[in-house]
């Protein structure tokens, strides 16, 4: 188990089942884990601390994956919070990507404050970019708030189109 996957474990296990909102049953309902076991093709975090998969070579990660991480990425690029002019993805809210090789894609993402008045709807508008990927045959957006997001976590680009140096 890499050290994503035992983060994701000891968060799930920190966070009691009543706390899950209705936006993230809805976002979990296509895929319960239930499936047969798919390995996952390439991982993303914002510090870059995703380990290298065991077992795997040059070769077969050169090989075109059934969703491309850029591809993903643009994609989640395009959804803007109503109230911020920049992308969530420029606003650091985007905190992991997953891709399998059957196609799913999940996406682990946070909101600028619990309270936030988009709390319903960016998760979906995510849920339904990334699904317009080519290769991509569903997505699951888990929302999370550890580690509580803060202005840290924008890009430059962000930092500048809001003009907060």
């Amino acid at each position: 188990m890499s050290m994503v996957e035992e983060g994701i474990q000891v968060q799930k296990q920190a966070v009691p089942p009543a706390q899950e909102s209705p936006v993230e049953r809805v976002l979990h309902a296509e895929h319960d884990g239930a499936d047969a076991p798919s390995a996952k093709v390439e991982g993303w975090t914002p510090d870059g601390d995703e380990p290298a998969q065991a077992g795997s070579t040059s070769e077969e990660s050169a090989l075109p994956g059934p969703a491309s991480e850029d591809a993903v990425v643009e994609a989640i690029a395009t959804v803007h919070d109503p109230e911020i002019p920049v992308n969530i993805y420029e606003l650091g809210l985007i905190y992991a990507i997953d891709l399998y090789d059957d196609g799913r894609v999940r996406v682990e993402m946070t909101l600028t404050a619990p309270n936030c008045p988009s709390a319903q709807e960016l998760p979906i508008q995510v849920k339904d970019a990334v699904e317009k990927v080519p290769g991509v045959k569903s997505a699951e957006v888990e929302v999370v708030w550890d580690p509580p997001w803060d202005m840290s976590r924008m890009s430059d680009e962000a930092r500048l189109a809001l003009n907060m140096f």
